[in-house]
């Protein structure tokens, strides 16, 4: 049986809470299904959109680098979901067409030459330490 989303009009008051934290922390009319679905749990739903918005908030590294980085490793785990979104956050952040190519070519850059290194079993230099 495939899991089904949970709506707001059918949530519980803790899911709520947490809906309404997402959809005002994003300047949002409503939450996307990635929380509607993860609603079936409230602590999950809870504690994983505690820990997106503290590790998502300008900090040291500004709003569209984050979104580059998530995308960057959505785009590496195949997590087709993740890559609309964060792609979409990363435009809406401010992401051009440029960027976007850039990114996509060190990506494929990164996960080429990475598995190269494990392949042959490079060992790391000194300088690196």
């Amino acid at each position: 049986m495939r899991p089904q989303a949970i709506a707001y009009d059918e949530a519980g008051d803790e899911v709520r809470r947490v809906f309404d934290d997402i959809t005002a922390t994003r300047n949002v009319p409503d939450v996307n299904n990635f929380w509607k679905y993860l609603a079936r749990d409230p602590a999950l739903l809870a504690r994983t959109w505690q820990g997106v918005k503290e590790v998502m908030a300008p900090r040291a590294l500004d709003a569209l680098t984050k979104e580059m980085i998530y995308l960057a490793v959505s785009v590496t785990n195949g997590c087709a979901y993740c890559i609309a979104s964060h792609t979409a956050a990363a435009r809406k952040a401010g992401m051009t067409e440029a960027m976007f190519g850039e990114l996509m070519a060190v990506v494929g850059m990164a996960n080429e030459t990475n598995r190269l290194a494990n392949g042959y079993r490079v060992p790391i230099d000194q300088a690196f330490d």
